[in-house]
């Protein structure tokens, strides 16, 4: 019989959780894990079995949602290997389904199309919204003419070899220039492709073959890409966008091997670009201050240039008509990334319109600034906090730049992505303490413990499979089932007392034997280490929480409602659902209620209530959280000065008025249409 060693080993069927199956970000995260084991190990799917050290063949595989994959391995540590990655793919390999800033989910989500009504006006797929006006700029891939053979095999991999390495220079180089960003996030996982094993294998191959070392990465590289833009179904949708990054990794160290690859290209002021495609490098290299916007003919809303885009702040559309690609260069145009528009051939009339529309939004959002460190007063005197959601220093930071009175939402989770085992509590004291002294003493930090469970795994904390994570370990019930991991974060938490206006919040607390167990606990280690006084607090999100609220008002010192969860469970939807997500509104009178109800029972022990949900930035929202007796709004950092500008102009008696009228409804769309006149009252 053979040995162990010699055994091929399967584990036990895993069903697929993640809604895009085994895109980039979960296949990245797995065969980084898988690359920890000496064995062979292979991820099943039917009679599919591909390398799970390989993030292209794991992509390439097809994975859905709801699919059953096995972990296959062979050697030493293959008992150990698929412990560890059946646990990791069972808990969605590290992805967040409410994560939108660096892998899209909601590939079904409905998308804008925009529609021409002339001749002149060129359709495409809104990626980014926002409008426009600039000057054509036509970008295209220089050709590369590359070799197919070469020197002899030993010298043809050195050149690999070095060609590798400068790639890899170059991103860490882009990474430090863009910082911590969504594009920093995206060159991460070129990173890991270019050491991707079944990648470089096909390419040795090829140099062994007498090739050169151009000739067999390109041929390497373009099967892998063209395999995944080639997998069928909108289920695929992200995965065949995804084969655009392993072609921009491929350009990159094709750049390095070909001699008068790197022609210079230089933007012109006021450009919009028109090109077949756009990979992440080319974005992330591009000078913003002259790029207004760009169109291409390829990719979708979930690809990572439009990502990219939302996160520059300028108009894009994709999937253009390719009558595009024939604008002459300097064509002035107008860019409509809302409508999913081109303009090609504007009226003096249509460019002065949108002129006039962009010089107004701009007026508006400069005004807004300059006047955001003054204080969130309604008309009659009212004062609403105006915080924000941050989740680290940096953002911190900026945030006070605009305006924002103390930061409501410290999301410590992020503490704790991205890495193979927990951070420990200097490393955690040290983050805490960063953000408290980016505030100062007199403004507010709200850090909320750990949010992990459900659609937020950690892949060093693996938590059991469950048939309903949403009901299951999350929140809170995750810290206290792991009390010395709890506790590790609360002593580095209460570190930076004194440095900010300190509260402590747990999530999700269902009951009142929760919340005490976690106060109890906290208790134990702010006595252990002499530490000041804190406030403590609660999130709201489960309607248990919302309708026992007088009774956890006695007990807890404020409120913080999430409104994206407490939505979700109001109305039993699933807010990453593909079908369900647009019903799972924020302002269903259902959800409006359990606010109500939350305010009502907080006020009667003179406790304050806060939003750091998606509502609090909201400009429908905001008058009926303030009529209901909000008093604090954590919004995103560049939400503030428009938040603030808003609060500004209303008035508590009729915000009051407002929310007693649109809670007797009996839908949102009769909500949102109720809102939507107001708010056309209330525009400068």
């Amino acid at each position: 019989m053979n040995s162990t060693e010699e055994q091929v080993l399967i584990g036990a069927a895993v069903v697929i959780p993640n809604l895009a199956g085994l895109h980039a970000r979960p296949a990245s995260m797995l065969a980084a894990q898988a690359k920890k084991f000496a064995s062979t190990i292979r991820i099943v799917r039917n009679a599919d079995a591909v390398n799970a050290k390989s993030i292209v063949a794991i992509m390439g595989l097809g994975s859905q949602c709801g699919d059953s994959i096995n972990v296959q391995a062979i050697g030493a540590d293959a008992v150990e290997a698929i412990h560890v990655l059946t646990a990791l793919l069972a808990s969605g390999c590290g992805e967040s389904q409410t994560d939108q800033s660096t892998e899209p989910h909601h590939v079904d989500s409905p998308v804008t199309r925009g529609i021409a009504t002339a001749p002149h006006q060129i359709a495409g797929v809104s990626a980014s919204s926002g409008l426009a006006v600039g000057r054509i700029v036509q970008f295209r891939h220089a050709a590369m003419e590359v070799p197919e053979h070469g020197g002899t095999p030993a010298l043809e991999r050195l050149r690999f070899n070095a060609a590798l390495l400068e790639a890899g220079v170059q991103i860490d180089t882009l990474m430090v220039e863009i910082g911590d960003t969504a594009e920093s996030k995206i060159l991460k996982a070129h990173q890991e492709l270019l050491g991707d094993p079944d990648l470089l294998k096909l390419a040795a191959e090829g140099i062994q073959q007498r090739k050169s070392a151009g000739f067999a990465w390109r041929a390497a590289f373009l099967q892998y890409a063209s395999r995944l833009e080639a997998l069928e179904g909108n289920h695929n949708a992200l995965l065949r966008e995804r084969g655009n990054d392993i072609r921009d990794v491929g350009r990159r160290v094709l750049g390095q091997l070909v001699e008068g690859s790197h022609p210079s290209f230089e933007l012109p002021e006021g450009a919009i670009l028109i090109a077949s495609e756009l990979t992440p490098s080319d974005t992330a290299s591009f000078d913003r201050s002259k790029l207004l916007g760009f169109c291409t003919t390829t990719g979708g809303p979930t690809s990572h240039v439009a990502i990219l885009a939302k996160s520059f702040g300028i108009p894009a559309l994709c999937s253009i008509d390719e009558s595009a690609l024939n604008l002459a260069e300097g064509t002035l145009v107008v860019l409509d990334g809302t409508g999913g528009l081109l303009n090609g051939q504007p009226t003096i009339a249509d460019i002065e319109q949108a002129q006039a529309r962009i010089v107004e939004l701009n007026a508006k959002n400069q005004q807004d600034r300059l006047n955001a460190n003054a204080l969130a007063l309604t008309r009659d005197g009212h004062r609403i906090e105006v915080v924000a959601n941050v989740r680290n220093a940096q953002e911190t930071m900026e945030g006070v730049a605009n305006g924002a009175d103390g930061v409501g939402l410290l999301r410590s989770e992020f503490l704790f992505d991205d890495r193979d085992s927990a951070p420990t509590e200097e490393e955690q004291a040290t983050v805490y303490a960063a953000v408290a002294n980016a505030l100062g003493p007199d403004r507010p930090l709200v850090v909320r413990t750990l949010d992990v469970g459900g659609d937020k795994p950690l892949s060093y904390l693996p938590i059991p499979k469950e048939e309903n994570p949403f009901l299951g370990l999350r929140g809170v019930r995750v810290s206290l089932d792991q009390p010395a991991f709890f506790r590790t974060q609360l002593r580095a938490i209460l570190r930076c007392a004194g440095l900010a206006k300190l509260h402590i919040m747990f999530p999700m607390i269902a009951t009142l034997e929760e919340l005490r167990q976690a106060k109890s606990i906290l208790a134990e280690e702010r006595s252990t280490s002499n530490a000041a006084d804190v406030q403590v607090g609660m999130m709201i999100e489960v309607p248990s929480a919302a309708v026992l609220a007088e009774q956890f008002a006695r007990e807890a010192d404020f409120f913080s409602i999430g409104t994206n969860d407490l939505t979700q469970y109001t109305l039993a939807m699933d807010r990453g659902h593909p079908k369900l997500a647009q019903k799972a509104d924020g302002l269903h009178p259902a959800v409006l209620k359990m606010i109500a109800l939350t305010c009502d029972g907080a006020h009667k022990h003179g406790k304050w209530v806060g939003v750091c949900g998606g509502l609090a930035s909201d400009a429908l929202a905001i008058p009926v959280l303030i009529g209901l007796g909000v008093v604090e709004l954590s919004v995103s950092v560049p939400a503030v000065p428009a938040v603030k500008s808003l609060i500004q102009r209303l008035s508590i008696l009729e915000c009051e008025m407002l929310a007693q009228e649109v809670i007797q409804m009996g839908t949102a769309t009769e909500v949102r249409a109720r809102l939507t006149a107001f708010a056309s009252t209330k525009e400068e």
